[in-house]
């Protein structure tokens, strides 16, 4: 049980982590800075996290792969958020 309940606090705190580094960089418009760099650190996020995955799984770290499982859930949210924000944006036009 108790290392459920870790897992679920790793997890979680991924996922909280996640969301906020989209908060600050702007999940559907880019804070204080252009497009192409808002597009790049996306970019970057993405690599590190995939980065951060592969070495999670090939030195078999389970905290690490608890924690890119949260950052998973996270970016997913953020995703979620992106395209219901164009959603609602191209029900407007018409």
């Amino acid at each position: 049980m108790v290392g459920l309940v870790n897992c679920l606090i790793y997890a979680l705190a991924g996922a909280i982590i996640m969301f906020c580094v989209l908060m600050v960089i702007g999940i559907n418009q880019p804070r204080k800075m252009s497009l192409i760099v808002w597009c790049v650190l996306y970019v970057v996020i993405a690599v590190a996290f995939d980065a951060l995955v592969i070495v999670a799984l090939a030195y078999q770290y389970e905290v690490l792969i608890e924690v890119s499982l949260g950052l998973s859930a996270g970016a997913a949210t953020g995703l979620a958020i992106h395209v219901t924000h164009h959603v609602f944006e191209e029900r407007n036009k018409t």
